[in-house]
C-alpha cells in the first residue's frame, strides 16, 4: 500500500488508505479523507469500497460528505485512469 506520502497505485491501495483514515491507524481519524479514498477505490473497481463509504457516511454531516466527494472528484480528475484495452475476437 502507499505510505509516506506516496501515491496509491490501484484500487486496493486507495481502499487501504480509506481503512487507515477510518480507523485512525497511525493517523488521526478523518472521515472526510476515509470517504474520499473509499469513493476513489469504488470508482476504480474495489468490491467492498462502496459499502465502507456508505457505512462511514452515516457518521458524517452532509457538508463533510460534499467535501469528501469534491476531494475525490478533484483527485480523480488530476489522475485520469487509462481506459482498459478493448479486446476483439477474431473469428477463425
Amino acid at each position: 500500500m502507499a505510505s509516506g506520502g506516496a501515491e496509491p497505485a490501484n484500487a486496493e491501495d486507495c481502499f487501504g488508505l480509506g481503512m487507515v483514515f477510518s480507523a485512525g491507524a497511525g493517523v488521526a481519524v478523518d472521515l472526510v479523507q476515509a470517504h474520499k479514498w473509499f469513493n476513489i477505490a469504488a470508482m476504480r473497481g474495489h468490491k467492498d469500497a462502496a459499502q465502507m463509504r456508505r457505512e462511514i457516511a452515516e457518521q458524517m454531516s452532509d457538508s463533510e460528505i460534499g467535501c469528501a466527494q469534491r476531494a475525490a472528484r478533484d483527485w480523480l480528475k488530476a489522475r485520469p485512469q487509462a481506459p482498459a484495452p478493448v479486446r476483439t475476437r477474431v473469428a477463425a
